[in-house]
């Protein structure tokens, strides 16, 4: 640290319990009172340097007295800074450092230490010290500037606390790694103005290492709440870049919020406990943790991609606990609905902090995040929805956003759906938010929906449908389809929607098999006509299609089984309609509102026809297959 020397004698005073002695040998004629302390000195060195001192000394020199006594009470610094005030009227060597100047420059204003009560005055001195080597230095600048803090009406008064934030933002706004200037003061090595590597002042030639952007953020976390708005205020003046100074805020509270290092993971634990709080003192109180999150959400721009999305569900949480304000709550719900694709299920499950205690996650506030996102997606235009065939995704290799947005809502429903103060409307609101398109398929929402009805059995018929209504049945996965088919929990209307058109979905299948199987048949009659084929040829041949005809049986098996599902279920709800009075099948199919009730009907008979005919495809195919050999054989 950078220091300067005034006054050449040496020390000639001596503290006495909570009193100064000068030891002139003179005795003392003036006593002045600062604070607790007592300064026993002598009235020609005070009244040569002071404008203020000369006042009160006449005044009390008229009282006749023969000590007298007078007091200081609002001088900056307190006793400490009056002490080197003193020794500096008696010519006594006294240092300048980045500590003591603003406030000896501040208590030489107060005392009117002007040129014209001597050349060379405080004023001049600390105004020149200040100038000339605390603000030409990133370390001093910052040590001036947190000094400033504990009489910051003096030091604005004397512009002292804005020179200082100009120049670290200033020294922070410039990259420096163009100027060979290093920022490397807080521990690193010296450098040359050419940039090299200084060994006791000589030049190595070797290079320092680049910078980082973020190389100001631990010196700017020790200030105080108040210094360091005012210095990201200018930053942001002077062009900086959004993400660094969303980087510094990031920093900042994650040092004086515990909240949010209680989430962080074992790794952070060595930089949680270097990053132990310093302004605010060790731990802050609950009205300075809410003043922090207040002036982070007012100077965070609302831009995507600024801060990790964890970061903001932190913020938001600790918000949720200390009752901030709703608009600073709103807000950072806002900035979570901008990057809610990048956020997690365990960032989404926020305990309910209220007092009424309806349900135990937040599922009002994921609703509220939902919709910012789901209304920043349309004003962006969104992404082009994605279809689905048997199961698979087309379009797009990667997920867009709204995609994975869906996914992680379906979790999230699955996760709070055990709740049993969780209302059907919440749900239901909240599952039917994300727009059709968004689900390629629906197992997700299928299995929430599950989970909603084991964990709330008391629910009514007309409930479990609404829910049921939720899911498309037509993009549902085999597999779900096969479980949902299975489920005593969902309605008998469901049941046999999904029935349908898992049957459906295996017919196809089944006739896709066949006209794949009719292709590689002709195909291999072509390639025969041209080139002939040999006996391992053949071979492969006949073993693609003895597992194509296992496949095609197992297939048969299932909806052989279907068929006799569907077949039950129709005659129990044919005894339902006797007794009801509605015995035909077609009124029942229009109640299930199915749009193919005759393909419905007539599930087996289509299903027996298809069965004939693939058994003649398959020996067909044998049959050709028998021709090849012969046609091919050595004898022919």
């Amino acid at each position: 640290m950078a220091c300067m020397k005034l006054g050449s004698k040496t020390d000639a005073f001596q503290r006495q319990g909570q009193a100064w002695f000068c030891t002139t040998g003179l005795p003392s004629d003036i006593v002045v009172e600062v604070g607790e302390m007592s300064f026993h000195l002598h009235k020609f060195p005070l009244l040569s340097r002071s404008g203020v001192m000369e006042r009160l000394i006449a005044e009390v020199s008229e009282q006749e007295e023969e000590k007298s006594s007078i007091c200081l009470p609002d001088i900056p610094g307190g006793a400490k800074t009056f002490e080197l005030v003193a020794k500096f009227c008696y010519g006594v060597k006294l240092e300048l450092t980045a500590s003591n100047v603003v406030y000896l420059r501040c208590a030489a204003k107060h005392l009117e230490m002007t040129e014209e009560y001597g050349e060379g005055n405080l004023i001049t001195q600390t105004e020149t010290f200040l100038n000339q080597v605390v603000l030409r230095n990133w370390k001093d600048s910052l040590g001036a500037l947190q000094k400033c803090d504990d009489i910051i009406a003096f030091a604005d008064e004397l512009n002292i606390t804005k020179r200082c934030i100009e120049s670290l933002a200033m020294k922070a706004s410039t990259d420096p790694n163009l100027f060979g200037w290093p920022i490397m003061e807080h521990g690193g090595p010296m450098q040359s103005p050419g940039g090299s590597v200084l060994w006791n002042g000589i030049s190595t030639g070797a290079r320092p290492k680049n910078t980082s952007s973020d190389w100001w953020y631990e010196d700017a976390s020790t200030l105080s709440l108040r210094l360091y708005k005012r210095l990201i205020a200018v930053m942001e003046s002077r062009g900086i870049r959004q993400e660094i100074i969303a980087g510094s805020l990031t920093f900042y509270g994650k040092k004086y919020l515990p909240g949010l290092n209680r989430r962080q993971g074992a790794n952070d634990s060595n930089s949680s406990a270097r990053l132990a709080p310093l302004a605010l003192g060790a731990s802050p109180s609950e009205e300075e943790q809410k003043l922090l999150l207040e002036e982070i959400d007012r100077l965070l721009p609302i831009q995507k991609g600024l801060v990790p999305t964890k970061f903001l569900f932190g913020l938001l949480r600790i918000a949720m606990i200390l009752r901030a304000s709703p608009s600073c709550m709103s807000n950072f719900e806002k900035r979570i609905g901008l990057q809610l694709d990048q956020a997690t299920l365990d960032d989404l499950l926020m305990p309910n902090f209220s007092y009424s205690m309806e349900t135990l996650y937040n599922v009002d506030c994921v609703q509220r995040i939902l919709e910012h996102f789901l209304s920043m997606d349309q004003i962006t235009g969104g992404a082009s929805p994605c279809s689905v065939d048997d199961g698979q995704i087309i379009g797009s290799p990667s997920l867009t956003p709204i995609t994975m947005v869906a996914k992680l809502i379906d979790g999230y429903l699955a996760e709070v759906a055990p709740d049993i103060n969780l209302k059907v409307p919440k749900f239901q609101a909240l599952a039917a938010s994300v727009p059709d398109y968004a689900r390629p398929l629906d197992d997700g929402l299928y299995r929430a929906i599950d989970i909603y009805l084991k964990s709330h059995p008391w629910l009514s018929e007309s409930d479990r449908e609404q829910l049921c209504r939720l899911m498309d049945c037509q993009k549902l996965s085999l597999e779900a389809c096969t479980h949902a088919a299975q489920n005593e929990r969902l309605p008998l209307r469901i049941i046999v929607q999904v029935l349908f058109f898992e049957q459906l979905q295996l017919k196809t299948s089944i006739a896709g098999c066949f006209l794949v199987s009719d292709n590689l048949d002709g195909s291999r009659q072509l390639r025969s006509g041209f080139a002939g084929s040999t006996e391992g040829g053949w071979a492969s041949a006949v073993r693609e299609n003895q597992v194509l005809k296992v496949g095609m049986d197992n297939m048969r098996m299932r909806v052989s089984e279907l068929e006799k599902e569907c077949s039950n279920m129709r005659q129990e709800i044919e005894k339902l309609g006797r007794v009801k009075g509605s015995s035909t099948w077609g009124n029942v199919s229009k109640k299930f509102g199915f749009k193919l009730k005759s393909q419905m009907c007539s599930a087996q008979e289509g299903s027996v026809s298809n069965h004939n005919n693939g058994s003649g495809k398959v020996e067909k195919v044998n049959d050709r297959q028998g021709k090849h050999k012969k046609n091919s054989s050595p004898d022919g």
